[in-house]
């Protein structure tokens, strides 16, 4: 198995990875929406404020994690999204998913971005360092369904430090659906 950022030549599986991972977890209806939501971020998201890795098994992409930039009213702090990933549902279970967000930090931490969030089980993102906050700490770009699942880890020193103002995510993810 090998990770690496994504180059951009092979959307449609990258689509089809995430659409059949929620398919397979959550239903037809979910599986769909996070395809389409993935194709949303592939075509209109600018690629300054996106990052995507996957990971290959021989030629077949088996995992995918997308990052996107949030910005802040009255903060520079450079914020990146993880939503969503994807671990096909073959490889669930075996690391895969861990493996490539861990890839994915030590990438990013060189591009200099300093502190990461996500929206997710806890259960799963605490192994890979992410641990909960709340709004009060980092404001969301849209109201939480379920507000336990604001979770976040800084890349520089380990220690989260509060970011003040309103939020802003990308296009394809400002959408209550999704939160």
């Amino acid at each position: 198995m090998q990770n690496s950022i994504y180059k951009g030549d092979r959307n449609s599986e990258i689509i089809q990875l995430f659409a059949q991972t929620f398919t397979d977890s959550e239903g037809e209806k979910e599986g769909n929406a996070i395809g389409a939501l993935v194709k949303k971020l592939l075509e209109i998201t600018p690629k300054e404020d996106m990052r995507i890795f996957i990971t290959t098994k021989g030629k077949e992409i088996i995992g995918g994690v997308i990052f996107s930039r949030m910005r802040f009213e009255l903060s520079n702090i450079n914020t990146w999204l993880l939503s969503p990933a994807a671990v096909a549902t073959s490889a669930q279970g075996t690391g895969v998913g861990q493996s490539l967000i861990h890839y994915a930090h030590d990438f990013l931490k060189r591009e200099g971005m300093q502190v990461m969030v996500t929206y997710g089980d806890i259960n799963f993102y605490s192994k890979v360092g992410y641990r909960p906050i709340t709004e009060d700490m980092i404001p969301s770009p849209l109201k939480l369904t379920y507000p336990e699942g604001w979770i976040a880890q800084s890349l520089e020193d380990g220690e989260i430090k509060p970011i003040q103002g309103k939020s802003y995510c990308v296009e394809a993810l400002d959408n209550p659906v999704y939160w």
